[in-house]
């Protein structure tokens, strides 16, 4: 059968265009993650009606928030450390009168006492942390007032006022606050050797100051008894007590050899 090449006239074709679309129903669908966050930052009312809680815009520039006090705070620790330098420079004046080439800072003894009360171990109602905290600060009015020993003939209650008050004059370059409080208790619970702990670090004291001597016998072939008659019988614990004896045994030994 033969198929007609002929367009369709013009009108029909009018007509095929004219024709009116179906109606689309509007589906209520749930809010999208855009409306979401739009009324996050709006505060407007979420798909229950209750407000979702505005969120507070990201600062544009994190320091443009930084807290004003830091660099007066940079500038305390700095001085006060500039201060402490002191401890590493100032050499302790008994082997300096013993004419002990290149003598320990008092920083150096700190130091030491510090690493003793790390490696001593677990002790029954002894707090560690509290004795690595005094020894570090035991001598640290020495900064100021030197190197006080009893060869200067200046009285116990003379040297620790001396001490106390290059001590307040520290905590005040430091800022005052509760570091600079916690700083001052340790020293003091350490000169009124108020504390289980402080008999500890009292005894670390001696125990490195007779292995210092020990030391420097060797090294310089020195006799440093002072040192070791100025602390016998004066241990107040019982690992002060059984290091300041091997210290001595091994001196004794040394002196056999010899």
């Amino acid at each position: 059968m033969a198929v007609s090449s002929r367009m369709p006239s013009q009108p029909a074709a009018r007509g095929l265009l004219r024709r009116t679309p179906p109606r689309i129903l509007p589906v209520e669908r749930a809010p999208g993650r855009l409306a979401l966050a739009v009324r996050a930052v709006s505060g407007s009312p979420g798909p229950g009606g209750s407000p979702v809680p505005r969120r507070s815009p990201a600062p544009a520039d994190a320091a443009a928030v930084a807290p004003t006090s830091a660099p007066s705070s940079a500038s305390s620790a700095i001085d006060f450390l500039t201060l402490c330098h002191r401890l590493k420079t100032t050499k302790r004046k008994g082997w300096i009168n013993h004419s002990i080439k290149g003598p320990e800072s008092i920083a150096d003894h700190m130091y030491r006492m510090a690493l003793m009360a790390l490696i001593a171990g677990d002790l029954p109602s002894v707090d560690r942390e509290r004795c690595i905290k005094i020894a570090i600060v035991h001598d640290i009015a020495e900064a100021i007032v030197g190197d006080i020993t009893p060869s200067d003939g200046i009285p116990k209650a003379e040297k620790s006022r001396r001490e106390q008050a290059a001590l307040d004059e520290m905590c005040e370059v430091l800022g005052g606050g509760p570091i600079a409080d916690e700083i001052k208790g340790l020293w003091e619970e350490y000169e009124n050797n108020s504390s289980i702990e402080a008999n500890l670090v009292k005894d670390f004291d001696k125990v490195e100051m007779i292995l210092q001597a020990l030391e420097y016998e060797k090294e310089h072939g020195k006799v440093l008894d002072e040192f070791f008659l100025s602390t016998a019988g004066k241990f107040q614990t019982e690992i002060g007590k059984s290091w300041a004896a091997e210290v001595n045994a091994r001196r004794k030994e040394g002196c056999k050899k010899q």
